[in-house]
């Protein structure tokens, strides 16, 4: 592993640099020289830069795409397996070889401790300039000024928001530190630090419009501001701030996390604000988008290359303006291109499969029954409604999101049906999948490698992403009801995807399921399921736990564990596949041959309770500021 040089909140004193994207001289020089400074902040249009260079900044430390530069997070989830090339940065976090003395060479795009408060700092060098140079509104648009300011107030807590959801407990810095200041940080508890960025929420609102148009549109608006109230809320009420049982806990003000059925109705509350936020005029700000008809499952080309699997509204909602219009909250932009697509195709196609779904995920994916409602394929009804596991993807209707996000064994892919049983795409040949599967969420099927496009899919966070909180927060609260039942079934409907069983409506533990089913498929590769699995406490949960250990007695080798025992734990400690074998009584045909499918273990994986809950402060900034404590386990 690399040793990461380290932007520490020690070094905050004495760096030369504010934000290094600046083309302005100022910014190669100390924030605190006062004829630099007032030369930028008497200038609406320099400080205005300023803003803009900190959106690049911000927007860089939290790109859902490629959270880990090269891959995405999911590749370090049960979503996920990820492939050995660019230092094989997701595998050396699933071998646990990372730590407080580095982490994995190039994955670092400033969402770690270091840029983070790098990026803290620039946020509070602006909101104190501006006062103390009382910076001029812009002369062209008056209130711009102000608008910026609001910005920048929600940059600052989405930023420790950042360091938070990896860190847990942390230093929330809402000033510019001098160099005369001791060095004397003190982690505060997380729900201080929520509350925190709660105020500095409301003080962006205040200041921020309604909703941006034109070229502004993809600045912070109301709507963004709470949307991020409603994500720390949400992570304040999960279990591992709020009751659940953390082994080996040595967290700072651990005693703060008892349960308090509070913090679900404030993340109820502010959920709720966001999925009713209106604009100017009275109209709803946020829609799910609907473009395309049920009758349309042309690709990007215009073209059905796909045997009628994929409906185009489900591809095109990461490509559509208007999609982003009308449910984006808050997304990043030119997040990667076309070239990322390249290497997440087959071989067949020129790609080389660097994320690939496993099994895990795959299962996730319900199954439409005969009687109209969607059910998971581990439902005690799912035989007798036709599902087999040998032909798991056409013996029943599957949730259309699966086949939208997952290339398998006998998939019409871009006209041609893909064969992982030999060829190119055989499970295991170079470049191929390893799990049986490959990735097909957010492609444009008609590229060939012969144009040039942006990628700035997925969205941070989208309207589904709110329904869920509520509807989690509403169950925890007062129970099932049919309000959260008609808000899942409406993102489900949208997805052309059967309603939940009825039955959920009055039974809170399998409205659980739903919602968190649901929260795995509609996100699914959005770097959500990285931090839901931690704040779950998942890993080290006794349901968990106890499938572990049946998993374990359930066969002699874990091949035979793998077919007999699931669906598997959701421990993070391992991952499972499916592969074909030749069969006469097959029911999936390729060219002369009949297949039937059949599932096998992958490999170990290690997460450590507690260690691997929260990320490690790096040991060299520890030694620089010894007033922080580490995290638990390292």
């Amino acid at each position: 592993m690399k040793r990461n040089p380290i932007f520490s909140l020690s070094l905050l004193l004495t760096t030369a640099a504010l934000i290094v994207a600046c083309k302005d001289d100022f910014l190669d020089r100390r924030p605190d020289d006062q004829i630099d400074a007032e030369q930028v902040f008497t200038r609406y249009v320099k400080a205005n830069q300023l803003v803009t260079d900190i959106y690049d900044q911000v927007k860089r430390a939290n790109r859902p795409l490629v959270y880990f530069v090269h891959f995405s997070s999911a590749g370090v989830t049960d979503e996920c397996e990820g492939t050995n090339v660019e230092g094989g940065i997701t595998n050396k976090f699933n071998s646990g070889d990372w730590g407080p003395n580095g982490l994995p060479d190039r994955s670092d795009e400033g969402q770690y401790w270091n840029g983070l408060y790098e990026k803290i700092r620039q946020t509070n060098v602006f909101l104190e300039g501006v006062k103390k140079y009382r910076t001029p509104d812009n002369p062209l648009r008056k209130g711009d000024l102000s608008r910026r300011i609001g910005e920048v107030y929600f940059m600052r807590a989405y930023l420790h928001y950042l360091v938070a959801r990896m860190y847990g407990e942390a230093v929330y810095v809402d000033r510019v530190i001098s160099a005369t200041d001791p060095l004397d940080f003190k982690k505060e508890s997380f729900h201080a630090i929520v509350d925190k960025i709660a105020r500095d929420c409301d003080s962006a609102y205040a200041r921020v419009p309604t909703q941006w148009n034109g070229t502004d549109f993809g600045r912070v608006d109301r709507g963004a501001t709470l949307g991020l109230k409603a994500m720390v809320r949400w992570m304040a009420a999960t279990p591992l701030w709020n009751g659940g049982t953390l082994p080996g806990d040595t967290r700072q003000f651990k005693s703060d996390y008892a349960y308090n059925q509070s913090r679900w109705t404030a993340a109820r509350d502010v959920a709720k604000a966001v999925i009713d936020f209106k604009i100017d005029g009275g109209a709803p700000r946020y829609s799910l988008y609907t473009g395309h008809d049920a009758t349309d499952f042309k690709d990007d080309g215009g073209n059905d290359n796909n045997k009628s699997k994929v409906y185009a509204r489900l591809w095109d909602m990461y490509y559509s303006t208007d999609a982003y219009q009308k449910e984006g909250v808050f997304f990043v932009t030119r997040d990667k291109d076309c070239y990322w697509q390249g290497d997440i195709y087959p071989p067949s196609w020129g790609g080389s499969s660097r994320q690939m779904p496993v099994q895990e995920q795959v299962d996730e994916y319900e199954y439409i029954a005969p009687n109209g409602f969607g059910y998971p394929i581990s439902h005690s009804r799912a035989k007798n409604d036709g599902y087999d596991d040998e032909n798991p993807y056409e013996s029943v209707r599957r949730d259309p999101r699966f086949y939208r996000d997952v290339v398998y064994h006998g998939a019409t892919f871009k006209g041609q049906v893909i064969n992982t049983a030999e060829g190119a795409d055989k499970v295991g040949a170079s470049n191929s999948t390893t799990t049986g599967y490959f990735l097909r969420k957010l492609l444009r099927e008609s590229w060939n490698r012969d144009n040039y496009f942006i990628i700035n899919a997925p969205p941070v966070w989208r309207l589904p992403e709110f329904i869920f909180i509520y509807a989690e927060a509403v169950n925890e609260t007062t129970g099932p009801n049919a309000e959260i039942a008609d808000l899942l079934n409406t993102v489900r409907k949208r997805s052309f995807m059967a309603p939940i069983a009825p039955e959920a409506t009055g039974n809170k533990q399998l409205m659980d399921g739903y919602i968190k089913r649901e929260r795995r498929v509609e996100l699914f590769y959005e770097n959500n399921r990285i931090w839901a699995s931690r704040l779950y406490l998942e890993p080290s949960s006794t349901i968990e736990l106890a499938k572990e250990q049946a998993w374990q007695a359930a066969g002699n080798t874990n091949d035979e564990r793998s077919q007999k025992y699931w669906p598997y734990p959701k421990a993070q400690r391992m991952i499972n596949g499916m592969r074909p074998v030749e069969d006469p009584n097959g029911k999936i045909v390729i060219g002369t041959k009949t297949y039937k499918m059949k599932r096998f273990y992958v490999e170990n994986r290690v997460f450590v309770a507690p260690r691997h809950y929260l990320f490690p402060i790096m040991q060299s900034e520890l030694q620089r500021t010894p007033t922080l404590l580490q995290n638990p386990g390292w």
